[in-house]
């Protein structure tokens, strides 16, 4: 198949690849400041190319993708916009709604914009399965959940937002996006400010308390740079390495449920 990208595609060819494949792909992602090194829309990049890969290994589609998320902590950073949570799911219902009337029963939903569009991704497809589409296979998928075992593997620093993995990933990916000059050192001491329970890595495991700021709060104890964490020893290598590590566990999902009788029992 060498189209992937629903967007691309006519609706007949569409209908077409829905006589013998029933997945698809939804990346999301958000346009919000990652300190002076990364661009705006590194959440969304993120999920275009985890989903484009995956996708071309399996033969599956990947619908356009959602640019904005749910970003109000960034919000004290020039170019940052931020959707309202409930308007973010009530978004998101809309696109599986469109997608399962036409047939596509397995509906992948890719976050890009790691763990902080979840409120809104669960509460969109869990109300969706229970109350109203019941016969479809819907799934979330985060690079926190999916990509801890190769993150922890090659990272050397702690990772947070605008990180080493996340800086390695573009340099992989969208190098010419990347302002190695300015990759920051900094890594405020967020447990020193938010207790213990508050993770200062994001694939850590441990006990840990939900704890949230306000965007001029972030903008001030991120010495008014918005990284949260250092990633000068960012590479290529480990950017080829952490990307190929969560597609590879996507591409298994996938494998098996091609194979999944979806009857909403």
């Amino acid at each position: 198949m060498e189209k992937i990208w629903l967007n691309e595609m006519t609706w007949i060819e569409v209908d077409e690849y829905l006589k013998t494949n029933d997945i698809v792909i939804v990346p999301i992602g958000s346009t919000e400041q990652h300190g002076p090194a990364l661009p705006l829309g590194l959440d969304t990049y993120t999920a275009i190319t985890l989903a484009e890969d995956a996708a071309r290994q399996t033969g599956v589609l990947v619908t356009p993708p959602i640019w904005f998320g749910d970003s109000p902590h960034h919000l004290a950073f020039a170019g940052t916009v931020s959707i309202r949570t409930e308007v973010v799911a009530e978004y998101v219902k809309d696109v599986i709604r469109s997608l399962a009337k036409h047939g596509f029963k397995k509906i992948l939903i890719l976050n890009g914009h790691k763990i902080t569009n979840l409120d809104a991704l669960h509460s969109a497809t869990r109300n969706l399965k229970e109350y109203e589409l019941p016969h479809i296979f819907m799934a979330v998928i985060d690079p926190i959940k999916i990509g801890s075992a190769i993150a922890n593997k090659i990272k050397e620093s702690k990772e947070h937002h605008s990180g080493e993995l996340e800086a390695s990933h573009m340099l992989h990916k969208f190098p010419n996006l990347v302002h190695l000059d300015k990759l920051p050192s900094i890594s405020p001491d967020l447990q020193e400010k938010y207790s213990k329970f508050m993770k200062s890595d994001l694939f850590s495991g441990g006990d840990s308390i939900d704890i949230v700021w306000s965007s001029e709060e972030q903008k001030n104890f991120t010495e008014n740079t918005g990284s949260f964490s250092d990633a000068t020893k960012a590479t290529v290598k480990k950017g080829v390495e952490y990307h190929e590590g969560i597609v590879n566990n996507i591409v298994d999902f996938i494998n098996w449920l091609k194979n999944k009788k979806v009857n909403g029992l």
